[in-house]
Protein backbone atom coordinates (compact mmCIF):
# COMPACT_ATOMS: atom_id res chain seq x y z
CA UNK A 1 0.00 0.00 0.00
CA UNK A 2 1.37 3.46 -1.15
CA UNK A 3 0.61 6.73 1.27
CA UNK A 4 0.32 9.75 0.18
CA UNK A 5 1.22 12.69 1.95
CA UNK A 6 0.86 16.35 2.35
CA UNK A 7 3.42 18.49 3.61
CA UNK A 8 1.27 19.08 6.87
CA UNK A 9 2.09 15.06 7.79
CA UNK A 10 5.77 15.77 8.09
CA UNK A 11 4.87 17.76 11.45
CA UNK A 12 2.23 14.87 12.46
CA UNK A 13 1.79 11.38 13.72
CA UNK A 14 0.62 10.57 10.03
CA UNK A 15 4.05 10.95 8.62
CA UNK A 16 5.83 9.11 11.60
CA UNK A 17 3.51 5.96 11.23
CA UNK A 18 4.13 5.77 7.68
CA UNK A 19 8.12 5.42 8.35
CA UNK A 20 9.65 2.22 5.81
CA UNK A 21 6.24 3.09 3.87
CA UNK A 22 6.32 3.29 0.10
CA UNK A 23 4.94 7.08 -0.25
CA UNK A 24 4.09 9.91 -2.53
CA UNK A 25 4.67 13.38 -1.91
CA UNK A 26 4.28 16.01 -4.40
CA UNK A 27 6.68 19.08 -4.24
CA UNK A 28 9.92 21.02 -6.06
CA UNK A 29 13.40 19.68 -6.36
CA UNK A 30 16.54 21.59 -5.76
CA UNK A 31 19.79 20.52 -7.60
CA UNK A 32 21.51 17.93 -6.58
CA UNK A 33 24.62 18.34 -4.33
CA UNK A 34 28.04 17.08 -4.50
CA UNK A 35 26.79 13.75 -3.40
CA UNK A 36 23.83 13.52 -6.17
CA UNK A 37 21.49 13.58 -3.14
CA UNK A 38 18.82 16.31 -4.06
CA UNK A 39 16.35 18.49 -1.77
CA UNK A 40 12.44 18.11 -2.05
CA UNK A 41 10.50 21.19 -0.69
CA UNK A 42 6.84 22.62 -0.35
CA UNK A 43 7.87 25.89 -2.37
CA UNK A 44 10.11 26.58 -5.32
CA UNK A 45 13.78 27.10 -4.00
CA UNK A 46 15.21 30.07 -5.39
CA UNK A 47 18.70 28.78 -5.25
CA UNK A 48 21.10 26.22 -3.43
CA UNK A 49 21.69 28.76 -0.91
CA UNK A 50 18.41 29.45 0.28
CA UNK A 51 15.97 25.72 0.51
CA UNK A 52 12.39 27.82 2.17
CA UNK A 53 11.66 25.91 4.95
CA UNK A 54 13.58 24.77 8.30
CA UNK A 55 15.19 21.42 7.74
CA UNK A 56 13.05 18.88 9.30
CA UNK A 57 10.36 20.62 6.78
CA UNK A 58 12.26 19.23 3.81
CA UNK A 59 12.72 16.11 2.11
CA UNK A 60 16.29 14.67 1.64
CA UNK A 61 16.56 12.52 -1.88
CA UNK A 62 19.27 10.22 -1.40
CA UNK A 63 20.66 8.96 -5.47
CA UNK A 64 18.52 11.90 -6.83
CA UNK A 65 20.23 12.99 -9.55
CA UNK A 66 18.24 11.37 -12.37
CA UNK A 67 15.16 13.03 -11.25
CA UNK A 68 13.84 15.36 -13.24
CA UNK A 69 14.20 19.44 -12.06
CA UNK A 70 11.20 21.42 -11.12
CA UNK A 71 7.58 20.30 -10.04
CA UNK A 72 7.53 16.68 -9.57
CA UNK A 73 5.10 14.23 -7.57
CA UNK A 74 7.78 10.96 -6.64
CA UNK A 75 6.97 7.91 -4.67
CA UNK A 76 9.72 6.11 -2.24
CA UNK A 77 10.09 4.70 0.73
CA UNK A 78 10.24 7.40 3.88
CA UNK A 79 13.11 7.15 6.52
CA UNK A 80 12.29 9.23 9.90
CA UNK A 81 14.02 12.36 10.60
CA UNK A 82 16.65 12.46 12.63
CA UNK A 83 16.51 16.26 13.08
CA UNK A 84 18.47 17.21 9.55
CA UNK A 85 15.01 16.42 7.60
CA UNK A 86 12.99 13.72 6.11
CA UNK A 87 14.30 11.07 3.64
CA UNK A 88 12.97 9.76 0.37
CA UNK A 89 15.01 6.93 -0.24
CA UNK A 90 14.41 4.75 -3.45
CA UNK A 91 12.72 7.73 -4.68
CA UNK A 92 11.31 7.28 -8.57
CA UNK A 93 9.17 10.41 -10.70
CA UNK A 94 5.68 9.36 -11.36
CA UNK A 95 5.18 12.54 -13.49
CA UNK A 96 6.75 15.82 -13.67
CA UNK A 97 4.43 18.86 -13.04
CA UNK A 98 1.57 19.14 -10.60
CA UNK A 99 -0.76 19.96 -14.43
CA UNK A 100 -1.74 23.53 -14.75
CA UNK A 101 -4.17 24.53 -12.24
CA UNK A 102 -2.00 23.13 -9.38
CA UNK A 103 1.54 24.77 -10.79
CA UNK A 104 0.09 28.23 -11.77
CA UNK A 105 -1.75 28.58 -7.82
CA UNK A 106 2.04 27.60 -6.52
CA UNK A 107 4.45 30.02 -7.92
CA UNK A 108 5.27 32.02 -10.97
CA UNK A 109 6.67 28.94 -12.93
CA UNK A 110 4.82 29.12 -16.26
CA UNK A 111 4.48 31.70 -18.78
CA UNK A 112 1.30 31.46 -20.64
CA UNK A 113 2.07 33.60 -22.82
CA UNK A 114 1.78 33.19 -26.85
CA UNK A 115 3.81 33.53 -29.92
CA UNK A 116 5.77 36.88 -29.83
CA UNK A 117 4.59 39.57 -31.92
CA UNK A 118 6.72 40.89 -34.83
CA UNK A 119 8.28 43.75 -32.97
CA UNK A 120 12.30 44.40 -33.30
CA UNK A 121 12.28 43.79 -29.21
CA UNK A 122 16.15 46.25 -29.56
CA UNK A 123 13.86 49.32 -30.66
CA UNK A 124 11.53 48.99 -28.28
CA UNK A 125 13.56 50.28 -25.40
CA UNK A 126 16.03 52.05 -27.76
CA UNK A 127 14.84 55.70 -27.09
CA UNK A 128 15.08 54.33 -23.05
CA UNK A 129 17.45 53.24 -19.89
CA UNK A 130 17.68 50.02 -19.33
CA UNK A 131 18.82 48.33 -16.17
CA UNK A 132 19.94 45.60 -14.38
CA UNK A 133 18.88 46.62 -10.90
CA UNK A 134 21.06 43.91 -8.86
CA UNK A 135 24.71 42.62 -10.26
CA UNK A 136 27.87 41.07 -9.70
CA UNK A 137 29.10 40.84 -13.24
CA UNK A 138 32.32 40.88 -13.99
CA UNK A 139 33.54 38.62 -11.67
CA UNK A 140 33.50 41.57 -9.35
CA UNK A 141 32.88 39.41 -6.04
CA UNK A 142 36.37 37.84 -6.44
CA UNK A 143 37.91 40.41 -4.22
CA UNK A 144 40.45 37.91 -2.65
CA UNK A 145 41.88 36.11 -5.42
CA UNK A 146 42.12 39.18 -8.00
CA UNK A 147 40.81 36.88 -10.55
CA UNK A 148 40.83 38.43 -14.12
CA UNK A 149 37.27 40.43 -14.88
CA UNK A 150 34.99 38.58 -17.29
CA UNK A 151 33.32 40.93 -20.04
CA UNK A 152 31.39 43.55 -18.90
CA UNK A 153 30.78 46.14 -21.44
CA UNK A 154 30.48 44.50 -24.52
CA UNK A 155 27.65 41.69 -23.42
CA UNK A 156 25.85 45.14 -22.13
CA UNK A 157 26.11 46.43 -25.53
CA UNK A 158 25.23 43.85 -27.37
CA UNK A 159 22.21 43.13 -25.35
CA UNK A 160 21.20 46.93 -25.14
CA UNK A 161 21.76 47.27 -21.54
CA UNK A 162 22.10 50.95 -20.36
CA UNK A 163 23.16 50.55 -16.40
CA UNK A 164 24.15 47.92 -14.57
CA UNK A 165 23.74 48.28 -10.55
CA UNK A 166 27.05 46.58 -9.81
CA UNK A 167 26.79 45.78 -5.98
CA UNK A 168 30.07 44.77 -3.60
CA UNK A 169 29.03 42.21 -0.71
CA UNK A 170 30.38 43.71 2.25
CA UNK A 171 29.56 40.64 4.62
CA UNK A 172 31.10 38.13 2.27
CA UNK A 173 33.55 37.03 4.56
CA UNK A 174 31.47 35.76 7.10
CA UNK A 175 28.80 33.39 5.47
CA UNK A 176 28.74 29.91 3.48
CA UNK A 177 26.71 27.31 2.66
CA UNK A 178 25.96 25.26 5.37
CA UNK A 179 23.05 22.13 5.78
CA UNK A 180 21.48 23.24 1.87
CA UNK A 181 21.23 27.21 2.88
CA UNK A 182 23.94 30.32 3.12
CA UNK A 183 24.77 30.68 6.70
CA UNK A 184 26.83 33.56 8.55
CA UNK A 185 29.26 31.34 10.45
CA UNK A 186 31.43 32.99 12.12
CA UNK A 187 31.25 36.86 13.81
CA UNK A 188 33.08 39.34 11.87
CA UNK A 189 36.09 40.65 14.27
CA UNK A 190 35.80 44.78 14.79
CA UNK A 191 36.62 46.75 11.34
CA UNK A 192 36.98 43.69 9.47
CA UNK A 193 34.03 43.75 7.16
CA UNK A 194 34.69 47.92 6.73
CA UNK A 195 38.53 47.26 5.76
CA UNK A 196 37.08 44.51 3.46
CA UNK A 197 34.82 46.44 1.56
CA UNK A 198 37.29 49.31 1.15
CA UNK A 199 38.93 46.54 -1.07
CA UNK A 200 35.82 45.27 -2.62
CA UNK A 201 34.95 48.89 -3.31
CA UNK A 202 38.16 49.28 -5.12
CA UNK A 203 37.70 46.26 -7.19
CA UNK A 204 34.00 47.73 -8.54
CA UNK A 205 36.11 50.85 -9.49
CA UNK A 206 39.02 48.80 -11.46
CA UNK A 207 36.29 47.21 -13.20
CA UNK A 208 34.52 49.93 -13.93
CA UNK A 209 37.79 51.89 -15.42
CA UNK A 210 38.69 48.61 -17.42
CA UNK A 211 35.24 48.26 -18.75
CA UNK A 212 35.05 52.01 -19.41
CA UNK A 213 31.75 52.24 -18.00
CA UNK A 214 30.46 55.37 -17.17
CA UNK A 215 29.55 55.81 -13.34
CA UNK A 216 26.30 57.60 -12.74
CA UNK A 217 26.06 59.30 -9.48
CA UNK A 218 22.99 62.11 -10.00
CA UNK A 219 19.71 62.15 -12.53
CA UNK A 220 20.95 63.71 -14.88
CA UNK A 221 23.60 60.94 -15.90
CA UNK A 222 20.56 58.46 -15.12
CA UNK A 223 18.40 60.47 -17.37
CA UNK A 224 20.96 60.28 -20.27
CA UNK A 225 22.22 56.23 -20.23
CA UNK A 226 21.52 54.66 -22.78
CA UNK A 227 22.19 50.85 -24.26
CA UNK A 228 25.42 51.72 -26.28
CA UNK A 229 27.66 53.80 -23.95
CA UNK A 230 27.57 51.14 -20.82
CA UNK A 231 26.97 52.67 -17.20
CA UNK A 232 26.80 51.41 -13.85
CA UNK A 233 25.66 52.62 -10.25
CA UNK A 234 28.14 51.86 -7.44
CA UNK A 235 25.54 49.57 -5.12
CA UNK A 236 26.65 47.63 -1.95
CA UNK A 237 24.82 44.60 -0.79
CA UNK A 238 24.71 44.51 2.81
CA UNK A 239 25.34 47.24 4.86
CA UNK A 240 27.67 45.18 7.44
CA UNK A 241 30.52 47.57 6.48
CA UNK A 242 29.15 50.37 8.33
CA UNK A 243 29.43 48.39 11.49
CA UNK A 244 27.66 50.80 13.55
CA UNK A 245 28.87 54.11 12.15
CA UNK A 246 26.51 56.16 10.18
CA UNK A 247 29.07 58.38 9.18
CA UNK A 248 30.27 56.02 6.79
CA UNK A 249 27.12 56.38 4.69
CA UNK A 250 28.32 59.58 4.24
CA UNK A 251 31.98 58.16 3.35
CA UNK A 252 31.13 55.58 1.36
CA UNK A 253 28.74 58.23 -1.16
CA UNK A 254 31.32 60.57 -1.39
CA UNK A 255 35.09 58.65 -1.74
CA UNK A 256 33.26 55.49 -3.60
CA UNK A 257 29.99 57.13 -5.44
CA UNK A 258 27.39 54.52 -3.42
CA UNK A 259 24.34 55.42 -4.41
CA UNK A 260 22.48 51.94 -4.07
CA UNK A 261 22.52 50.57 -0.37
CA UNK A 262 21.06 47.10 0.30
CA UNK A 263 20.24 47.40 4.10
CA UNK A 264 20.67 43.60 4.75
CA UNK A 265 22.76 40.47 3.13
CA UNK A 266 23.22 37.00 4.40
CA UNK A 267 23.84 38.02 8.56
CA UNK A 268 21.84 39.09 10.98
CA UNK A 269 23.13 43.27 11.07
CA UNK A 270 22.66 46.20 12.96
CA UNK A 271 20.26 47.48 10.79
CA UNK A 272 17.59 44.44 10.97
CA UNK A 273 16.43 40.94 10.70
CA UNK A 274 16.69 39.02 7.20
CA UNK A 275 14.74 36.64 5.57
CA UNK A 276 16.86 33.39 5.94
CA UNK A 277 17.99 33.36 9.83
CA UNK A 278 15.81 33.65 13.13
CA UNK A 279 14.53 37.01 14.07
CA UNK A 280 16.42 39.30 16.24
CA UNK A 281 15.52 42.71 16.38
CA UNK A 282 11.52 42.19 15.40
CA UNK A 283 12.37 43.92 12.23
CA UNK A 284 14.49 47.44 11.15
CA UNK A 285 16.70 48.23 14.26
CA UNK A 286 16.94 52.15 15.13
CA UNK A 287 20.14 52.77 13.28
CA UNK A 288 18.49 50.82 10.83
CA UNK A 289 16.07 53.34 10.92
CA UNK A 290 18.76 56.29 11.40
CA UNK A 291 20.67 54.94 7.89
CA UNK A 292 17.58 54.93 5.89
CA UNK A 293 16.90 58.36 6.78
CA UNK A 294 20.86 59.46 5.71
CA UNK A 295 20.46 57.83 2.43
CA UNK A 296 16.89 59.58 1.66
CA UNK A 297 19.36 62.93 3.08
CA UNK A 298 22.43 61.89 0.72
CA UNK A 299 20.51 60.80 -2.45
CA UNK A 300 20.96 57.13 -2.11
CA UNK A 301 18.32 54.47 -3.19
CA UNK A 302 17.58 52.20 0.09
CA UNK A 303 17.50 48.29 -0.82
CA UNK A 304 15.34 46.10 1.43
CA UNK A 305 16.50 42.92 -0.02
CA UNK A 306 16.70 39.77 1.95
CA UNK A 307 14.81 42.15 5.07
CA UNK A 308 12.16 40.22 6.53
CA UNK A 309 8.72 41.80 6.19
CA UNK A 310 8.62 43.15 9.73
CA UNK A 311 11.95 44.85 8.65
CA UNK A 312 10.05 46.45 5.28
CA UNK A 313 6.73 47.53 7.52
CA UNK A 314 9.21 49.81 9.34
CA UNK A 315 11.09 50.89 6.96
CA UNK A 316 7.59 51.82 4.32
CA UNK A 317 7.15 53.96 8.16
CA UNK A 318 10.16 55.52 8.07
CA UNK A 319 11.05 56.39 4.54
CA UNK A 320 10.73 59.73 2.26
CA UNK A 321 11.98 58.42 -0.99
CA UNK A 322 10.51 55.03 -2.83
CA UNK A 323 12.15 51.78 -1.63
CA UNK A 324 13.56 49.01 -3.81
CA UNK A 325 13.63 45.24 -3.14
CA UNK A 326 16.22 44.54 -5.75
CA UNK A 327 15.97 40.90 -6.29
CA UNK A 328 13.10 37.98 -5.53
CA UNK A 329 10.17 36.55 -7.08
CA UNK A 330 6.26 36.14 -5.67
CA UNK A 331 5.43 33.14 -3.69
CA UNK A 332 1.32 33.18 -2.53
CA UNK A 333 2.41 30.39 -0.34
CA UNK A 334 5.59 31.80 1.39
CA UNK A 335 8.01 29.12 4.06
CA UNK A 336 9.85 29.72 6.49
CA UNK A 337 13.29 31.11 5.72
CA UNK A 338 12.56 31.58 2.05
CA UNK A 339 14.15 34.48 -0.45
CA UNK A 340 10.61 34.67 -2.20
CA UNK A 341 7.95 37.91 -1.09
CA UNK A 342 4.13 37.47 -0.56
CA UNK A 343 1.69 39.69 -2.16
CA UNK A 344 1.53 41.81 0.82
CA UNK A 345 5.23 42.03 1.15
CA UNK A 346 5.26 43.40 -2.33
CA UNK A 347 2.91 45.97 -1.98
CA UNK A 348 4.16 47.35 0.92
CA UNK A 349 7.37 47.83 -1.11
CA UNK A 350 5.20 49.40 -4.06
CA UNK A 351 3.13 52.10 -1.23
CA UNK A 352 6.14 54.12 -1.53
CA UNK A 353 6.42 54.15 -4.99
CA UNK A 354 9.10 51.74 -5.20
CA UNK A 355 9.38 48.71 -6.98
CA UNK A 356 10.48 44.68 -7.03
CA UNK A 357 13.31 43.42 -8.94
CA UNK A 358 12.19 39.84 -10.37
CA UNK A 359 15.70 37.98 -10.78
CA UNK A 360 16.05 34.59 -13.71
CA UNK A 361 16.91 32.01 -11.19
CA UNK A 362 16.39 28.69 -13.50
CA UNK A 363 14.96 26.88 -10.94
CA UNK A 364 12.26 28.96 -10.73
CA UNK A 365 12.26 30.40 -14.58
CA UNK A 366 13.73 27.60 -16.69
CA UNK A 367 13.38 29.87 -19.83
CA UNK A 368 12.61 33.80 -21.04
CA UNK A 369 9.06 32.80 -21.19
CA UNK A 370 8.88 31.62 -17.70
CA UNK A 371 10.70 34.69 -16.26
CA UNK A 372 8.12 36.92 -18.39
CA UNK A 373 5.61 34.94 -16.43
CA UNK A 374 6.76 35.54 -13.23
CA UNK A 375 7.08 39.49 -14.12
CA UNK A 376 4.12 39.65 -15.15
CA UNK A 377 2.50 37.64 -11.91
CA UNK A 378 4.50 40.03 -9.52
CA UNK A 379 2.76 43.52 -12.06
CA UNK A 380 -0.41 41.63 -11.68
CA UNK A 381 -0.12 42.61 -7.53
CA UNK A 382 1.69 45.33 -7.51
CA UNK A 383 1.41 47.07 -10.99
CA UNK A 384 3.39 47.49 -14.25
CA UNK A 385 4.84 50.53 -12.74
CA UNK A 386 6.76 48.58 -9.64
CA UNK A 387 8.36 45.78 -11.65
CA UNK A 388 11.68 45.48 -12.93
CA UNK A 389 14.55 43.02 -13.60
CA UNK A 390 17.66 42.14 -10.64
CA UNK A 391 19.37 39.30 -12.17
CA UNK A 392 22.06 39.07 -9.40
CA UNK A 393 24.41 37.99 -11.97
CA UNK A 394 27.29 35.74 -10.75
CA UNK A 395 25.84 36.03 -7.25
CA UNK A 396 23.55 33.07 -7.65
CA UNK A 397 24.39 30.04 -5.91
CA UNK A 398 22.36 27.97 -8.89
CA UNK A 399 22.07 28.00 -12.63
CA UNK A 400 20.61 31.09 -14.38
CA UNK A 401 17.96 31.78 -17.21
CA UNK A 402 20.59 33.65 -19.14
CA UNK A 403 23.94 34.46 -18.02
CA UNK A 404 25.14 37.61 -20.11
CA UNK A 405 23.26 40.31 -20.69
CA UNK A 406 23.40 39.83 -25.00
CA UNK A 407 20.51 37.34 -24.63
CA UNK A 408 18.52 39.91 -22.96
CA UNK A 409 16.52 41.09 -26.43
CA UNK A 410 15.24 37.28 -26.01
CA UNK A 411 13.55 38.83 -22.48
CA UNK A 412 12.37 41.41 -24.55
CA UNK A 413 10.54 39.80 -26.70
CA UNK A 414 8.84 37.08 -24.04
CA UNK A 415 7.36 40.37 -22.67
CA UNK A 416 6.27 41.42 -25.75
CA UNK A 417 4.09 38.13 -26.14
CA UNK A 418 3.18 38.03 -22.21
CA UNK A 419 1.18 41.02 -23.03
CA UNK A 420 3.03 43.87 -22.27
CA UNK A 421 3.11 46.90 -24.62
CA UNK A 422 5.95 48.55 -25.55
CA UNK A 423 5.01 51.62 -22.79
CA UNK A 424 4.89 49.34 -20.38
CA UNK A 425 7.80 47.41 -21.57
CA UNK A 426 10.56 50.33 -20.89
CA UNK A 427 9.12 51.06 -17.85
CA UNK A 428 9.87 47.32 -16.46
CA UNK A 429 13.54 47.21 -18.73
CA UNK A 430 14.41 50.21 -16.41
CA UNK A 431 12.29 52.92 -16.29
CA UNK A 432 11.37 52.22 -13.20
CA UNK A 433 14.07 52.01 -11.37
CA UNK A 434 15.45 55.22 -13.25
CA UNK A 435 12.26 57.13 -11.68
CA UNK A 436 13.04 55.50 -8.19
CA UNK A 437 17.11 56.77 -8.80
CA UNK A 438 15.64 59.94 -10.19
CA UNK A 439 13.38 60.54 -6.83
CA UNK A 440 16.13 59.63 -4.54
CA UNK A 441 18.37 62.22 -5.55
CA UNK A 442 16.22 64.71 -5.29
Amino acid sequence: MTVTLRWSDLASGRAIAAVGERVRLEGWLSEPDLTGARVLVAEPPCCPGCLPGPAPARVRVPGGRHLPRGAVRLEGTLRGSDGSGWQLAEARSLAQGFGRRRALAAAPLLCLAAAAPEVDPRQVTADSVTVDVHSHAGKLLYVKSGAAFSPLAEPMRQGGLAVVCLAIVSDAPTHKVIDGRIHPYRDPAPGELYAYSQLAFARLHALVQQQSLSVITDAAGMQAARGGHPSAVVAAEGADFLEGDLSRVDEAYTRWGLRHLQLTHYRVNELGDIQTEQPVHGGLTDFGAAVIQRCNARGIVVDVAHGTIELVRRAVAVTSKPLLRSHTSLTTRPRPFTRLIAPEHASLVASTGGMIGIWPVAELFPDMAALAGGIARMAAVVGVDHVGLGTDSMGLVGEATFTTYDKLPGLTSALLAAGFGPGDLRKIMGGNYARIFNVSMA
